[in-house]
């Protein structure tokens, strides 16, 4: 978390969550946790930077599986109310709403956290999700109880 620093302020910090591969089943489970970034980039720069990033720790996205195993993913999901789509970035990213395993760690954080489009916090995406596959609460499960706000 110290190289996000590098692109601005980590307001705060989720705990780390485990969670079960979803598409590409046949891996490990995963590590997810979600930062509030206060950053003067724009949206583009800022992706930039978190894909820099993953290559400074081995991700290599064109050699790599399509939601296979990776030592690292970094997805911008938001930004403030912000809704783009442009050849290299959607936002707010277009699975935000349909993954437990953003929402669980982003509710934690950002509780009333509204959802640029469809208007719903984040608490209440996460409650109308399907319990069944990797969106069953069993499927993500709180690894540490740490969060951190600044």
């Amino acid at each position: 978390m110290n190289e996000l620093s590098e692109a601005g302020r980590v307001a705060a910090a989720s705990s780390l969550y485990s969670s079960e591969p979803v598409g590409f089943a046949n891996q490990p489970p995963f590590v997810n946790a979600v930062v509030k970034l206060e950053t003067e980039l724009e949206a583009e720069p800022l992706l930039d930077f978190l894909l820099a990033l993953e290559r400074r720790y081995g991700r290599q996205r064109t050699r790599d599986v399509p939601k296979g195993p990776r030592s690292l993913d970094l997805d911008l999901l938001l930004m403030d109310e912000l809704v783009m789509r442009s050849p290299r970035l959607t936002l707010p990213h277009p699975e935000l709403d349909q993954r437990r395993f953003v929402l669980e760690p982003l509710s934690q954080i950002a509780p009333e956290l509204r959802h640029p489009v469809s208007g719903a916090t984040m608490r209440e995406l996460l409650a109308v999700l399907p319990e069944e596959g990797a969106n069953r609460s069993s499927a993500v499960r709180r690894l540490s109880s740490q969060t951190r706000t600044s």
